[in-house]
């Protein structure tokens, strides 16, 4: 029993010098950080919609290279092809045979830079690899290695030549997050130590192997969660179902979404065990993007998230049987 609690808390001091790593070169944005952590710690996807120019590609290779995991880069265009992601079949004309090449999809973790400008074929080829963890070449399967980890930006506020994703697509990714702008006080930070450093290519050294990351996902994986927790998070994504504001609402796999998280979220707050207040404190990280609201709200103030809030508010809480 002891071995296992020093593991635990092995890896708790893990992530947060992970975390303390990544916040010297992304100032002022800690709980955006922790936010990323806990998906990849969950083994989840995340996507990041902002404007440029807030980090949003930095916090990706930052991550990578902290938690030891080998880093590749997709610039989705309007002419990447789907091979360009995959990898394609090559002939051979020595051996008269195919062979296959590798995309730059085989790594740890991948930056989706700018999704939203890449084509529906092209996306959906990347899509496909984040649900199944394989890849498919002129009929031949070939699977990812583990972990598989995607990272995907785009820019809300320019449409020419963008293709949006579908909510069905949206769905495959764990969180959906934006950074905003810096405080003053961050921005101020940040030119300083851009001036010491006089380079913005620097990134920390590993706090971790990738194998130790492995263990940290399985760690999260084991973690104890009780029948009255499980219900809890079936009644908010019910509820997300039966809400006359929600035309569409959450799919059990956005409930396995949030019970995957508030895991990983225990965990980086150094429990054994999920309470109430990681799936309140991960809902609303997990299901606005997969919610469709109903049309006459799609002009107003009130959001997915705003929704999300209420009704996090209206479901009961569990009963708490630590004294008992």
């Amino acid at each position: 029993m002891t071995g296992k609690r020093e593991e635990g808390r092995n890896a708790v001091a893990l992530c947060h010098a992970a975390l303390e790593a990544v916040g010297r070169l992304v100032v002022g944005k800690e709980a955006v950080l922790e936010a990323v952590l806990t998906a990849l710690i969950a083994d989840g996807h995340v996507l990041l919609e902002d404007v440029p120019g807030v980090a949003k590609t930095r916090i990706a290779k930052v991550f990578a290279a902290v938690l030891g995991l080998d880093f590749r880069r997709i610039q989705f265009v309007p002419d990447l092809l789907p091979g360009d992601v995959t990898g394609n079949m090559i002939f051979d004309g020595k051996t008269s045979s195919f062979s296959f090449r590798k995309g730059p999809i085989f790594a740890s973790l991948i930056l989706a830079d700018e999704i939203n400008r890449g084509t529906p074929k092209t996306q959906a080829a990347l899509l496909e690899a984040m649900q199944e963890r394989q890849i498919t070449v002129d009929g031949d399967s070939f699977p990812l290695g583990s972990p598989f980890l995607v990272v995907a930006t785009q820019n809300p506020i320019e449409f020419e030549g963008t293709y949006p994703l579908p909510e069905a697509q949206l769905d495959r990714f764990m969180i959906r997050l934006t950074v905003g702008y810096p405080s003053a006080e961050s921005e101020s930070t940040m030119l300083g130590h851009n001036g010491e450093r006089r380079s913005e290519a620097l990134l920390p050294e590993p706090v971790m192997t990738r194998e130790a990351f492995l263990a940290i996902q399985d760690d999260a994986e084991a973690l104890h969660v009780d029948p009255d927790i499980r219900d809890y998070i079936v009644r908010i994504a019910r509820a997300t179902r039966e809400d006359s504001r929600i035309r569409l609402g959450v799919s059990p796999r956005g409930s396995l979404a949030l019970f995957r998280l508030s895991r990983a979220c225990a965990l980086l707050r150094g429990r054994s065990y999920v309470l109430p207040d990681d799936v309140k404190a991960m809902a609303t990280l997990a299901l606005p993007h997969r919610l469709i609201l109903a049309p006459e709200l799609w002009s107003g103030r009130l959001s997915e998230r705003d929704i999300v809030e209420s009704l996090l508010e209206a479901v009961p809480l569990p009963p708490d049987r630590r004294g008992a």
